[in-house]
């Protein structure tokens, strides 16, 4: 008798064309994955997608065709991932699975393996997001103040202003930061320097472009002399550089801890109220149009909360 192991999945497809509606779903994962990656997701993202897959399957069994798939499974698969589980499951993790569901299931039905989309009427939340932290015009002025009081031995430190203006005036998440290269700053036109934030996932090259204000260079150079960089900008981790805008925040007396990610909103907060359209604060944060329907949601209710605020002082 053979003791030859048989494969899980005998009629695993060999290409997206072969997904029937009788294709266990566990067997199509490489492939989605495929999928992933030649529309520009990022390693992180595939890899969060596929964790977020590998979970829905252990739940609702790998050998499930994809056909049988409907609304009210996934619903409860969701309600018990947030609540029977066992296993704490944060908002902004409980977000992106469900983004993963309709990203998963929106491509099944584009390619005609399943009739119709279970994921497109799926429950996102069971309640409202609590709105993020960001500065407000008053404190974003109390807090450059603060950095450029900040001294390195004797001498005015130029880290602290740096960062600050950077992330202010770019948004970028904090790994980007860590990467930042001298040469991602182009400084052919000195009136409007572009910062360049480019990423490659194996054969998939995405790039953006964000307008730096024409002081940035004066700044950076002031830096530079100061930091001469080896290669990337911050010659430091990003955990220090959490540590100086915690820094900062406490020096400008802001009322919660001052982190990459309010800097994040705070800068499109801020873009917002300068009347910039709001598709170019999308691409300028790198965020696809499926994740920007929340976000923009929560900037527009940040910015109303702050009109209110300076109406009621």
């Amino acid at each position: 008798m053979s003791t030859k192991q048989l494969p899980l999945f005998p009629d695993t497809p060999t290409s997206p064309e072969d997904i029937r509606r009788q294709t266990p779903l566990g067997a199509t994962l490489t492939l989605f994955a495929q999928h992933l990656i030649k529309e520009g997701k990022s390693e992180h993202t595939v890899k969060a997608f596929l964790a977020d897959m590998e979970l829905f399957t252990d739940h609702t069994r790998a050998t499930t065709p994809v056909g049988d798939y409907t609304t009210g499974i996934l619903n409860e698969y969701l309600h018990w991932m947030e609540y029977e589980r066992g296993v704490s499951c944060s908002r902004k993790t409980y977000a992106r699975r469900v983004t993963t569901l309709k990203v998963y299931f929106k491509w099944l039905h584009n390619l005609g393996a399943i009739p119709y989309d279970p994921a497109k009427l799926v429950v996102q939340r069971s309640g409202p997001a609590p709105l993020s932290e960001a500065l407000t015009p008053e404190q974003i002025q109390a807090a450059l103040d603060a950095a450029q009081r900040m001294k390195k031995g004797d001498d005015t430190d130029y880290r602290p202003e740096l960062l600050f203006q950077l992330l202010l005036q770019t948004g970028i998440k904090k790994g980007e930061t860590g990467n930042l290269l001298p040469t991602d700053i182009d400084r052919s036109n000195p009136k409007q320097p572009t910062l360049y934030i480019r990423h490659k996932t194996k054969d998939v090259y995405k790039e953006r472009r964000i307008i730096l204000d024409s002081e940035f260079l004066t700044l950076l150079d002031l830096y530079l002399a100061q930091y001469p960089p080896k290669e990337a900008v911050f010659g430091c981790t990003t955990r220090n550089l959490e540590y100086i805008l915690t820094d900062i925040g406490q020096a400008a007396n802001i009322p919660f801890k001052l982190s990459f990610e309010v800097m994040r909103w705070t800068s499109a907060v801020r873009d917002w109220r300068m009347g910039i359209e709001e598709e170019v604060i999308r691409e300028k944060l790198g965020l696809s149009k499926i994740s920007w329907y929340e976000t923009g949601a929560k900037i527009k209710r940040l910015v109303e909360q702050q009109i209110q605020f300076n109406d009621e002082e």
